[in-house]
């Protein structure tokens, strides 16, 4: 019985040294283009303050406020990004609370939004030629769209301090409704 674990314990930490040896061998190799737009991506971590617009407009929401949470997470892997109309209390039983998450995968920068309408869409994103853009397009969608879902996003980094969302949100009927958030770094 003795010798059984001396075995498994030998076998677990050749199995960890090679995870390890094969992880230390990635991070040693120079990062992909996604994989540097995803670093700048997690350069917005922090807390986000704004104005948000629709297109068609939606009968109070004019130029709602909103708060926008971001964090790294997983060791850098994800990026977790938690939305709520500002001044109201984080509880998602009576609140909108959307959560998004960003990860890289297959040498792509993937979206999945943990949508209020009880879906979750995917998305992949491009990156614009000045670097200054991530455009995110559906790639599918797991939950049903009775009541719509998200369909596409764009990032725009103006600066440190100052971004833009636009996402695209396809109500029932395939009609898209557009929201515009303009983000200071609170």
């Amino acid at each position: 019985m003795k010798s059984i674990r001396v075995v498994l314990v030998v076998f677990l930490a050749a199995i960890s040294t090679a995870a390890l040896a094969q992880s230390h061998s990635q991070e040693s190799q120079a990062p992909s283009d996604a994989q540097k737009s995803f670093d700048k991506l997690k350069t917005l971590a922090g807390d986000w303050e704004g104005k948000a617009s629709t297109d068609p407009p939606v009968e109070g929401m004019g130029n709602s406020s909103l708060h926008i949470t971001m964090r790294v997470t997983s060791r850098g892997n994800a990026l977790v990004h938690e939305m709520q109309e500002s001044g109201t209390p984080l509880d998602a039983t009576k609140y909108d609370h959307p959560v998004t998450m960003f990860f890289v995968d297959n040498d792509q920068i993937n979206l999945v939004h943990y949508c209020d309408a009880g879906n979750r869409p995917h998305m992949v994103a491009r990156r614009s030629d000045d670097g200054k853009t991530l455009e995110f397009d559906f790639a599918d969608l797991s939950g049903g769209t009775q009541y719509g879902h998200m369909h596409h996003a764009v990032f725009t980094f103006v600066d440190a301090n100052h971004h833009t969302e636009d996402w695209t949100y396809m109500m029932p009927g395939d009609k898209p409704m557009h929201a515009h958030m303009d983000l200071q770094r609170k």
